[in-house]
């Protein structure tokens, strides 16, 4: 590792595992653009998105929540054409309970599903959180099925969405390709982009290729039989690139189209914006298990503002949008475009006080967590099996 590149790794540090900022700043996203080599989403891309499918962007398209992509615009391309694409995205199941953050791309993915009429396929890497997290076996499978509830509580459409936890699905066609996968794959390489060492157990280092592989058709034969043209378009948080970054790699030297992929930036902790949320501390996140009251204490409590300390100076100064948490979160998940700019413009000003808006974060996110109690208390088992049930989707691009 040069001299420049160990500068840069002080900096900030983001991959599947950790994402921090340099000394508790904010995540530098051009940095990590030219780091990554991923390119940024224009508004061209955008207006061409809204063209394609007559319908107004997503508000994390309008607001560039997905930030970055690489080779989305020949998803639209390929489209525009009349041939159609896959969705792949996924989760991994380290808890029970899922965070706003972990519903971002899903909500997302929702949209492209309906606004594009195309199939999906979700991984849950059950496999993964039991080598990373340490959990047993079956308690990463029992995570996967509760995380697979959340999921399909967002409003995935059955009739288009193989939904597969890796210790029930990986084998046939998708261990083919997960061995052609790492026979491309040097340890040296692995180690370059994942940052593995000679203390981690050989599971890790083998476990970037069972991410690969779903961005080939070939591993769902039972979906794609035939079709080992289709592209694939993965949304996810940009946490996830380095799989990616292999993936295209050896796509091309294994006969595959190399995936697309439209990324996302991270929602941040209400502390602020120095990294992405953290499981283990319940204080830094709003869950979709926490009930009106706990949203607006820990708002009210945790959140950090960016309001004067004192009235008076709050009326002549106003507050600072660039780090005040509740503005950054309407910012997610306020569809109002006016409304949004109106708060913004007062809170600005010191018109409108850290309480007002704190107030309208907490209505916003309780009527967001509510709606999701209710969806998610109506996936049965059965819900849950017919999603993951190994089957043909013959509508799947109607």
């Amino acid at each position: 590792m040069g001299e420049e590149e160990q500068v840069e790794e002080q900096e900030q540090v983001v991959n599947p595992w950790e994402v921090s900022a340099k000394d508790g700043g904010k995540i530098d996203y051009d940095k990590l653009i030219d780091k990554f080599g991923c390119q940024r989403l224009e508004q061209s891309l955008i207006d061409r998105v809204h063209r394609l499918t007559n319908r107004p962007p997503h508000v994390f398209l309008r607001r560039g929540v997905f930030f970055a992509h690489r080779d989305f615009n020949e998803i639209l391309d390929a489209y525009e054409r009349g041939e159609k694409f896959y969705l792949y995205t996924g989760r991994g199941p380290s808890s029970e309970s899922l965070h706003l953050g972990h519903l971002i791309p899903f909500m997302f993915t929702k949209y492209l599903q309906e606004a594009f009429k195309v199939p999906l396929v979700i991984q849950l890497t059950d496999d993964e959180k039991c080598m990373w997290k340490n959990l047993s076996v079956e308690e990463s499978k029992r995570l996967a099925r509760e995380n697979a509830r959340d999921i399909i509580a967002c409003g995935f459409d059955v009739t288009r969405t193989f939904i597969f936890q890796d210790f029930e699905y990986v084998g046939g066609s998708f261990y083919n390709n997960m061995v052609k996968v790492e026979k491309c794959v040097t340890y040296n390489k692995v180690v370059g982009i994942f940052g593995f060492t000679g203390e981690d157990h050989i599971g890790k280092v083998s476990f970037p290729a069972v991410q690969a592989v779903p961005s080939f058709p070939s591993s769902f034969p039972h979906l794609f039989s035939g079709k080992d043209d289709l592209r694939c378009l993965i949304p996810c948080a940009i946490d996830q690139d380095p799989y990616f970054r292999m993936t295209r790699d050896v796509a091309p030297r294994i006969g595959y189209h190399k995936p697309s992929l439209i990324e996302s930036s991270f929602f941040p902790a209400l502390q602020g914006e120095t990294g992405k949320m953290s499981a283990s501390d319940p204080n830094s996140a709003i869950y979709v298990t926490d009930s009106a009251k706990e949203i607006k204490n820990k708002i009210n409590k945790y959140a950090f503002s960016g309001g004067q300390d004192s009235l008076e100076k709050h009326r002549k100064y106003g507050a600072n949008l660039e780090v005040d948490i509740p503005v950054k979160y309407l910012n997610f998940f306020l569809e109002d475009d006016d409304e949004l700019e109106h708060i913004k413009k007062e809170y600005a000003a010191g018109r409108m006080l850290t309480g007002e808006v704190k107030k309208r974060l907490a209505d916003v996110l309780t009527e967001l967590v509510e709606r999701h109690r209710l969806a998610r208390s109506a996936v049965t088992d059965e819900m849950v099996d017919a999603f993951m049930a190994v089957r043909p989707l013959p509508n799947m691009f109607d």
